[in-house]
């Protein structure tokens, strides 16, 4: 049971984009992304195109104005309690949305990066994504479209952003790009480290709301299995960790959570 594996602690937890859904935030491949094809842009994208870079800026831009407001859901916090509580003894998130962390948990790994931070590609000076956008609300006065849909990277859909103005780094004029992982791009060595440890030193990895598809997250199962650890994972729909998970729970995350929390409570 479930209960039981947490409830006995050194739990070490792995989420991904299902548990913030609740939120309003769709993801790729869950129960909000079936129907909608997985487009990202990627780094070489990003970084060898004005064009790209315009066209992911509008977009980003625009998206940032529900992002920036989302709030946590009840998966968030019920991770954060059984955190105080002293079960879990880690919390590594694929998320950029900083959900965790708004919802209380501490010391969260974030192994894709935060879209709160904005670097520059070239002297890799980190400034506050609400300090960019005060930029380019400023640069493009009146730039608003109505009802676009949000995507799982926090940006909308948008075919025309060709009268956007993108900016650039205030320190050295180079180009900036959020502080996330894009695809094609390497996670740093560092999160990857720090996440292999605490798996390691615990006994159970609870996998909370990731189809574990790219090897970035699904990699933590594998070694989990390897080190003999205790493999849980909680999602909505198949993963591709099931056939190494000692137990699967298919159902919502706020509401399993939110029972799993109130349980070790009483």
């Amino acid at each position: 049971m479930l209960e039981d594996l947490v409830a006995a602690g050194n739990v070490a937890v792995l989420t991904g984009a299902g548990i913030s859904t609740e939120s309003g935030i769709p993801d790729y491949r869950g129960e909000s992304g079936r129907a909608r094809p997985a487009t990202p842009m990627t780094y070489q994208d990003f970084t060898g195109s004005p064009e790209n870079r315009q066209r992911y800026w509008a977009r980003s831009h625009l998206g940032w104005r529900f992002i920036g407001d989302v709030q946590p859901n009840d998966g968030h916090r019920a991770v954060a309690a059984l955190q105080q509580q002293g079960l879990v003894s880690g919390l590594v998130t694929q998320n950029v949305d900083g959900l965790h962390q708004a919802g209380g948990a501490r010391d969260v790994i974030e192994l894709h990066g935060a879209l709160r931070d904005v670097v520059c590609l070239s002297c890799r000076e980190l400034t506050s994504r609400k300090h960019l956008e005060a930029r380019l609300t400023a640069a493009n006065p009146g730039w608003e479209r109505a009802n676009l849909p949000l995507k799982p990277d926090g940006d909308v859909d948008l075919d025309d952003t060709s009268g956007f103005q993108v900016v650039d780094c205030e320190s050295c004029g180079g180009l900036l790009k959020p502080e996330v992982v894009f695809f094609g791009e390497t996670v740093p060595r560092d999160r990857v480290d720090r996440t292999f440890a605490l798996v390691a030193a615990s006994d159970t990895l609870l996998v909370l709301g990731s189809s574990l598809t790219v090897m970035s997250g699904f990699r933590f199962v594998l070694f989990a299995k390897k080190q003999g650890k205790t493999v849980a994972i909680v999602n909505q729909g198949p993963t591709r960790g099931d056939a190494h998970a000692d137990l699967k729970v298919d159902a919502p995350l706020g509401p399993a959570l939110t029972s799993l929390s109130v349980t070790m409570v009483a």
